[in-house]
């Protein structure tokens, strides 16, 4: 196991035990004159702590051992949690646990972690991926992931405890504690363990911009929350306003927390454009810079990632040059376009995407909109991302926000045909930048994936249904929204993994695997850190673009992407050589109709060469010689 001195790390929050009978309580709490330790099983009064500088409260008290419950006592009549409380085993409104971070058994001394643009990453939700809806429950299932799909990062949606046993994450009140329904810390450790036993390496989610409304009791510790900003989900958290600096340390320490004591290989930061700091160094950089300096002691890679919605490329630019030195951020561009394409929708966010042209920049040039006006936002939106690796760019054709966030929460598989659905997963997966799945999707995953809750408070659920449909109305979806509160409304959302899969979901999954063996064998079909490696030409009026892609070593690539709902035929003038067929998408083998073929060698000269493509067909050559 890993000791102590192994972590060059520790946490300075919450309970933590000295030796095996004693340990040491700090919490921040500078809006209580008086704080007090209550140790349930110990048939005392609470334990009066100490005051520190800025607000702290500490005590050592002995005779505490790991699964000991506790509390504090707050000027003598508030009973709270620990807000930095490593477990919550009976949920968000009870006591606390003490855990011994240097229990567990870690057998990973060797993993290393894995490179950003080695990342072929499968999101996956605890709850809904497996029956049981656990943390171990996973544990059977990555032999899968790593051999019949061949991911290489497993990226779990929030499990930072939060209110009943259902719920997407993003409403977690404990920021430290895994949650107690999924298996608690010992389960969380043990996923993660056997992922890198595998090969896998492990993305959390986690979400700083706010905390869900039930069981969050920070505040009355403390100003962690601001009423400078607004965000759509919450009270903004003070980064930047007075007392900020304990905050800060608090979200920090959570960061390193994750990457220490749980030895996870990527954080992917929720919703940063929630995040508001105007002081002088932004709290973006300053975690970054320390999950960074921790990975360099600890040996291992070690990576922040973000979602955002500002299309700012200083989230991915480094400090020395102004930005914040993150390692990654998803595109919504990549997606918004490739739907729009796909789907023809127009409503919401999705009218601002108008044909291949916005799909094939999102794939050459990474932000779709730099700084033109965008007719959503009713201003102009974004800056450029010229100069910014593509592997820098997380890309996807669905997630659990573009999925779980439409009204009945419908995949792509419902909605385009299948030949189609089979182009959109080439475009995520032979992009020159990150590529994820969403659970399911390898295969043609048909269940919805609904949002869901499971809150205690009448008034909140009542609150959470409003909200949801105020969120659909620029979409204009007018269909029944199932009741987030429902428990049927989680349980539609697991997916089927096991027993047989309908033939056409087993070529889906087939067409899946061979294009992550593309990927992982021709370097010219892996991430780019070059925009000069890739060049994506536009057909417009025959609905197809076509990628010319170079690599460190080995071969040219030329794939063609058929968007095309009849077949077309498109003149090839560049680039000249000659080139072989390797992959085609209409192949029986994976569910075409195998009448309509791309011919096995193509010779492009000036004067340029027709080929002509089935519709929705997806091709993939090789430069010969």
């Amino acid at each position: 196991m890993n000791g102590p001195t192994d972590r060059a790390w520790q946490l300075d929050l919450g309970a933590n035990l000295i030796g095996s009978s004693t340990a040491r309580f700090r919490v921040w709490a500078s809006r209580a004159k008086r704080v007090a330790v209550h140790v349930l099983n110990r048939g005392c009064d609470p334990f009066p702590m100490e005051p520190r500088d800025q607000g702290y409260f500490d005590l050592t008290v002995e005779g505490i051992q790991a699964g000991d419950r506790y509390c504090y006592v707050l000027d003598g009549d508030k009973v709270r949690p620990d807000p930095a409380s490593r477990f919550q085993p009976a949920g968000v409104h009870e006591a606390s646990a003490v855990v011994d971070p240097d229990a567990f058994g870690w057998t990973d001394q060797g993993w290393r972690g894995l490179a950003l643009k080695d990342l072929i990453i499968y999101e996956l939700h605890t709850g809904t991926f497996t029956p049981t809806g656990t943390f171990e429950a996973i544990i059977p299932y990555l032999e899968y992931l790593k051999q019949d799909v061949g991911i290489t990062a497993i990226e779990l949606m929030p499990v930072a405890q939060f209110p009943g046993t259902r719920n997407w994450g993003y409403d977690g009140t404990y920021l430290y504690a895994p949650q107690s329904s999924y298996g608690g810390p010992q389960g969380f450790k043990t996923l993660v363990n056997a992922c890198h036993a595998v090969g896998l390496a492990v993305v959390l989610d986690v979400v700083y911009n706010h905390l869900g409304p039930e069981g969050n009791y920070l505040a009355d510790f403390g100003p962690y929350f601001t009423d400078r900003y607004r965000t759509p989900w919450g009270d903004a958290i003070n980064y930047d306003g007075p007392d900020s600096d304990e905050v800060r340390h608090f979200m920090i320490s959570n960061a390193m927390y994750w990457v220490t004591e749980y030895h996870i290989d990527a954080l992917r930061l929720d919703a940063i454009h929630g995040i508001y700091d105007f002081g002088a160094t932004h709290i973006l950089r300053d975690l970054a810079a320390a999950v960074h300096a921790q990975a360099i002691r600890l040996g291992r890679q070690i990576l922040v990632t973000a979602e955002s919605a500002l299309n700012d490329a200083r989230v991915i630019t480094p400090p020395g040059q102004g930005g914040y030195g993150l390692d990654g951020q998803w595109n919504d561009d990549f997606h918004h376009a490739l739907r729009t394409v796909l789907t023809k929708e127009q409503a919401g966010y999705y009218q601002d995407y108008e044909g291949l042209g916005h799909l094939a920049t999102a794939m050459q040039d990474g932000f779709v909109y730099s700084g033109q006006y965008s007719r959503y936002h009713r201003r102009r939106h974004g800056n450029s991302s010229e100069g910014c690796d593509p592997s820098r760019f997380i890309v996807f054709a669905q997630n659990h926000d573009q999925v779980g966030n439409r009204a009945r929460g419908d995949r792509l598989s419902t909605q385009i045909p299948f030949d189609a659905l089979k182009v959109a997963t080439a475009t995520v997966l032979l992009s020159p930048n990150i590529p994820l799945l969403f659970m399911g999707e390898e295969s043609g995953e048909t269940a919805p994936f609904l949002y869901f809750i499971d809150h205690g408070d009448p008034a909140l659920v009542e609150a959470v249904r409003r909200g949801r449909r105020t969120e659909f109305e620029s979409f204009a979806w007018h269909e029944e929204i199932p009741d987030p509160q429902d428990p049927v409304t989680c349980e539609r959302s697991c997916i089927q993994i096991d027993g047989p899969l309908d033939p056409r979901r087993v070529a889906m999954l087939r067409w899946t695997r061979q294009l992550i063996d593309l990927r992982k064998s021709i370097s010219a079909l892996g991430a780019s850190d070059d925009q000069l490696e890739h060049r994506v030409r536009v057909y417009e009026q025959e609905n197809v673009l076509v990628v010319h892609r170079r690599g460190d070593q080995g071969p040219d690539a030329l794939v063609i992407f058929g968007f095309n709902g009849a077949p077309a035929s498109v003149l090839l003038q560049e680039p000249l050589g000659r080139w072989c067929l390797r992959l085609e998408s209409t192949g029986t083998e994976f569910d075409g109709d195998g009448r309509e073929h791309l011919p096995r060698k193509l010779v492009i000269v000036a004067e340029g060469v027709v080929v002509r493509l089935p519709a929705y067909a997806v091709a993939v050559f090789l430069r010969a010689g």
